[in-house]
């Protein structure tokens, strides 16, 4: 303070000038600053590697989430089940699922000791920069998740029987394209349980029968899986196309469609409500101990089929209803959620 007052005016406009050149040093060099950084930002945007590792990196925390955290819709229907369950073996059974998801969540372990067969469903715009490289992303985090979380190996050769013990095989994690308009990747992972996978089925009734021929399969299916497909279960049916069109849609609308929203198409909508009303009063129950919650869910998606077939495919999907997405944009950033 002292050297300040002894300064005369002179000698402090000659401070105050000294001081603003600084400040416009620095205000230049922090400009300089950002600029390499959007330039380094582009360059990124266009590197494989890069998008390789981040596309690995999210897959494994998707995996990890999909694993261990039940979406919000499926925790909140097994709520739902064993506030209203009436019978008490079935209630007991509801109350260690909804314990078991806690512990899971609280260790950080696998909701199920049967962590699956992986399957990605992708969605990517045709202006993602990293196109070429999302497969081997994808199959490298498997084998990451395998040690990290880690899971199960899962799959085995049904020729020689030998398992590689890191989940990945032939056409496995099998990956589900869809392209799209944009320049971001989004993919559903979905860990699929061999339990209820065991007891899917194709039926290819007469074409005459039509809706009525639905409702039987349906129903047919449910009594004779029974207890397998460890109930409550998510009903997905596939209706139309051929058979790999039917089965592929069974799948995705027992694994993708989230509980408790309805289908677009009314008339399917009223077909879903029956079902799953007429399924539950089949009362095989949680595990199969009998009660009110056979099912969590009816869900139907359809495809036009040939005039001289009608391809029904049902897929089950045991309560342990796992899948996380990921959202990765052009730009670098990604976000993964259920």
């Amino acid at each position: 303070m002292w050297f300040i007052a002894n300064l005369n005016n002179s000698s402090l406009t000659s401070c105050y000038k000294d001081v603003e050149i600084v400040f416009k040093s620095i205000l230049i060099n922090l400009s300089l600053v950002y600029l390499c950084a959007v330039v380094d930002t582009s360059n990124i945007s266009s590197d494989p590697e890069y998008f390789t590792n981040l596309i690995e990196k999210a897959a494994v925390e998707a995996l990890t989430k999909a694993t261990i955290f039940l979406p919000p819709d499926v925790k909140n229907a097994l709520r739902n089940a064993y506030e209203n369950e009436v019978s008490e073996s079935s209630k007991a059974q509801l109350k260690a699922i909804l314990t078991n998801l806690e512990v899971a969540e609280k260790l950080r372990k696998p909701i199920c000791q049967d962590t699956g067969l992986i399957i990605f469903y992708v969605k990517v715009g045709y202006e993602f920069p990293a196109i070429r490289v999302i497969e081997k992303a994808l199959v490298n985090a498997v084998k990451k998740a395998t040690v990290k979380i880690p899971l199960r190996p899962n799959t085995v050769n049904p020729i020689t029987g030998k398992n590689p013990g890191n989940n990945i095989g032939r056409y496995v994690p099998f990956i589900h394209w869809e392209f799209v308009e944009g320049d971001s990747l989004e993919f559903t992972v979905v860990p699929k349980g061999g339990g209820s996978e065991a007891v899917s089925i194709l039926e290819f009734p007469p074409p005459g029968e039509g809706l009525r021929a639905v409702k039987k399969v349906v129903i047919d299916a449910v009594l004779k899986a029974g207890a397998k497909p460890c109930p409550p279960t998510i009903v997905g049916i596939g209706i139309g196309g051929g058979a790999d069109i039917a089965a592929i849609l069974a799948k995705k609308a027992a694994a993708l469609r989230p509980l408790g929203t309805e289908n677009p198409d009314p008339n399917i909508a009223k077909l879903e409500r029956e079902l799953y009303e007429a399924i539950n009063d089949l009362e095989i129950g949680a595990m199969g101990l009998g009660g009110k919650f056979t099912v969590l869910g009816v869900h139907i998606e359809y495809a036009h089929r040939h005039p001289a077939t009608y391809p029904i495919a049902i897929a089950f999907q045991c309560w342990a209803a796992r899948r996380a997405s990921a959202l990765i944009k052009s730009n670098g950033t990604y976000k993964v959620y259920q």
